[in-house]
């Protein structure tokens, strides 16, 4: 699964590891912890930085795939499918309702059927700003300093130092 191949969502720790993380979630978003990094839910997560701050309600898959950097926001309504890795980078800022999606399926009907399950990794860059609403597909790597218009969705690499927006989410101009 971490490695973005093929697993089987149904796997008895996997779904362990998911209900670990949703009594997590429960305790964070009924009483969030002003310091990530200390809180129970920060402890889930591979890494939190300094200065990192989530905004309740916020829900993800397992959260050892998660990686935050410092001085990094996430506001109302975050969503993270961390069945691959997801790495946020430094001073990021992620508006609500923003999804960060890794996991996908087969476009094949006969192994959806079957239940198999893939996910790809995303990385979001330094000083990224993420505007309400954004869904980032699996795969996909956003650049540092870029900014992502509101309702975009983005389902291809976006470059560093550039607005992007749209459905499908692309590039308008540099910002460097």
């Amino acid at each position: 699964m971490r490695a973005s191949e093929p697993y089987d969502a149904s796997d008895p720790e996997l779904v362990a590891d998911r209900r670990r993380c949703q009594e997590v979630l429960r305790g964070f978003n009924a009483r969030p912890e002003q310091d990530l990094a200390k809180s129970p839910l920060g402890a889930l997560f591979e890494s939190v930085g300094a200065s990192t701050f989530i905004e309740p309600p916020f829900l993800c898959d397992y959260g050892f795939n998660i990686s935050i950097g410092s001085d990094s926001f996430i506001n109302f309504g975050g969503v993270v499918l961390d069945v691959s890795p997801v790495s946020i980078g430094d001073q990021v800022r992620i508006a609500t309702n923003v999804q960060l999606l890794t996991a996908e399926h087969p476009l094949d009907p006969v192994e959806r059927r079957q239940g198999i399950n893939l996910s790809r990794p995303l990385t979001i860059g330094d000083g990224v700003w993420l505007g309400a609403g954004v869904i980032v597909c699996p795969g996909v790597t956003v650049g540092e300093n870029a900014v992502i218009g509101a309702g975009s969705v983005v389902t291809r690499d976006i470059p560093a130092g550039v607005l992007a927006v749209g459905n499908p989410c692309r590039v308008v101009r540099s910002i460097d």
